[in-house]
């Protein structure tokens, strides 16, 4: 039991799969035409864009001595020192001394320069994009060299007002000495020369002193500052970095292929027309006796009688047989055929129905009890001067003059005749009760084509008179609420709706197909279409 339930479940699951790539088959067309026009708009103005270069340089921060280390915080030391550079080198003083050098705005350096660090390193990379090629490495590596000097500004300010205060004290002291030295060798005093050594003595310590705080101060500078150099400096580029016209080219396709798969969803969540046989079971609980495909056939002859092998004319008698077996404890002698509106080829099946059950030997009489706009005598190659409603105003003994033979054998027509002002109140009369009684003595089965139930009452009249009604749907352009509606007139008319006939099954259109044959698989109507081709 449990395996079943799999089974049963899989296969519903492999159905819907089906379905939808049948789905994306049937819009194949639009999915294509919408992917190849995106690409190509894109193509065409990738194309035509103006292409830009870009052009790169490395920079490596060369760390102070003094704040080199392997632990921890050296690391984040170090990652700050770049982030802080990766800012530092678009500052508007730097940028305005890269435009002298290039002879370009600083306008224009702001929107063409990327900088970042590379992560866990002490490196800078500096992007510049131009439409000049050349420009663009110009500006990268004139970048590069213009922070590296102000970097070295920068820090060497911080020790140059010690420098210069050491520096002018230790000159001053020279002059000191050199006056001290010059003083006592010309002193002939001993006490003062004495004097004036010692006082040189304390000069020398002192000018000591400001030497080597002087470079203890350029020491702690050598140790201290850092330096940025240029490791790998921008070349001419060769190639334009946009536009990337193949993968403009493959974006815009792959949008218009999402948008068009996104229309047909949305087309197909707005589309409340029949399509398929699951779609009538669900809507209107109505079985479907048949599927006849969409075909061409010469005007007055139907198909069924110029090709009877042809898988068309399968379908007909399968729909002969289906309707047989719906009323086994009571046999069907009348049948009116109707649609819920106008162009779903309800005469198409009327004829064709009628030459496929006279082929078998039974007497057929086809009535146009269409009265406002008659088609059955053009659909089988007959005159419309009397007809119908001729038997409105004359005896019965005219039945038999107005019934035209068809060219078919076993096959009579009553045409419409001329259109009268009151189709209803004539179809609902006694005297079209009459008519089908009398017809019932010398024909085994009626079939009537009325007007389309939806816009007038004319079918429902004729309820009464009949024993079965067959509803045609047209895949893809009967409404489900129109067909949902005119089922629910009949069965208020307690009619005998015995099911629907799916007429004009456009089989180029894949999902149609795929449901048609689908259909036709199924155990219970495999054995009706066994003679059919599947298509392509």
């Amino acid at each position: 039991m449990n395996y079943q339930l799999q089974e049963t479940e899989n296969d519903f699951e492999s159905i819907d799969i089906r379905q939808y790539l049948a789905l994306f088959w049937q819009w194949a067309w639009l999915i294509a035409l919408v992917t190849v026009l995106a690409g190509l708009v894109a193509f065409l103005v990738s194309q035509r864009m103006t292409p830009v270069y870009s052009a790169a340089t490395t920079l490596y921060i060369n760390e102070a001595p003094s704040s080199k280390a392997t632990d921890y915080n050296s690391i984040i030391t170090s990652e700050r020192i770049s982030g802080t550079y990766s800012k530092m080198i678009t500052t508007r003083p730097i940028l305005e001394e890269v435009g002298k050098r290039t002879g370009v705005d600083v306008e224009y350096l702001e929107k063409r320069i990327t900088v970042s660090p590379i992560r866990d390193t002490t490196l800078i990379q500096i992007t510049v994009e131009s439409n000049d090629p050349s420009l663009a490495a110009q500006i990268a590596n004139e970048l590069a060299n213009v922070f590296s000097d102000r970097v070295i500004l920068i820090q060497e300010e911080r020790f140059s007002l010690s420098k210069e205060s050491l520096q002018t004290q230790i000159t001053a002291m020279e002059e000191q000495i050199d006056e001290a030295t010059s003083a006592s060798i010309t002193e002939q005093d001993p006490g003062v020369r004495a004097s004036l050594e010692t006082k040189l003595t304390q000069y020398r310590a002192i000018y000591s002193n400001l030497i080597l705080s002087y470079e203890q101060i350029r020491l702690s500078e050598a140790q201290t500052v850092s330096t940025v150099l240029a490791i790998d400096p921008a070349t001419i580029p060769t190639k334009p970095i946009s536009p990337q016209v193949l993968r403009n080219t493959a974006l815009a396709a792959m949008v218009g292929l999402m948008l068009a798969v996104g229309v047909i969803f949305l087309i197909e969540a707005l589309d409340d027309t029949l399509k398929t046989p699951e779609d009538v079971k669900k809507a209107l609980g109505l079985p479907v006796l048949g599927i006849i495909t969409k075909h061409d056939a010469e005007e007055g002859k139907p198909i069924t009688n110029t090709t009877p092998r042809s898988p068309v004319s399968e379908a007909f008698r399968s729909l002969r047989t289906n309707i047989q077996y719906t009323a086994v404890d009571r046999p069907i002698e009348t049948i009116l055929i109707t649609s819920s509106d106008p162009k779903e080829g309800k005469t198409t099946i009327v004829t064709n129905l009628g030459v496929v059950f006279a082929q078998m030997g039974k007497k057929v009489t086809l009535i146009d009890a269409d009265l406002r706009k008659p088609t059955l005598h053009r659909k089988i190659g007959l005159q419309n001067r009397t007809g119908l409603t001729s038997l409105f105003v004359r005896s019965m003994e005219t039945l038999e003059l107005i019934t035209q033979k068809s060219a078919m054998p076993n096959l009579n027509v009553i045409t419409s005749g001329e259109l009268p002002p009151n189709p209803s109140e004539l179809l609902g009369s006694k005297k079209m009760q009459t008519i089908l009684e009398t017809l019932k003595k010398s024909s085994d089965m009626i079939i009537i084509d009325s007007p389309p139930a939806l816009a007038v009452t004319d079918s429902l009249v004729l309820v009464p008179f009949v024993d079965a009604v067959l509803l045609v749907i047209k895949p893809g352009f009967t409404k489900a609420k129109s067909a949902l509606l005119v089922v629910e007139q009949f069965k208020r008319s307690n009619a005998n709706l015995i099911g629907v006939v799916m007429n004009e099954l456009d089989l180029g259109r894949s999902r149609y197909g795929y449901k048609y044959y689908h259909y036709k698989s199924d155990k219970s109507y495999g054995k009706y279409y066994s003679h059919e081709k599947k298509p392509g």
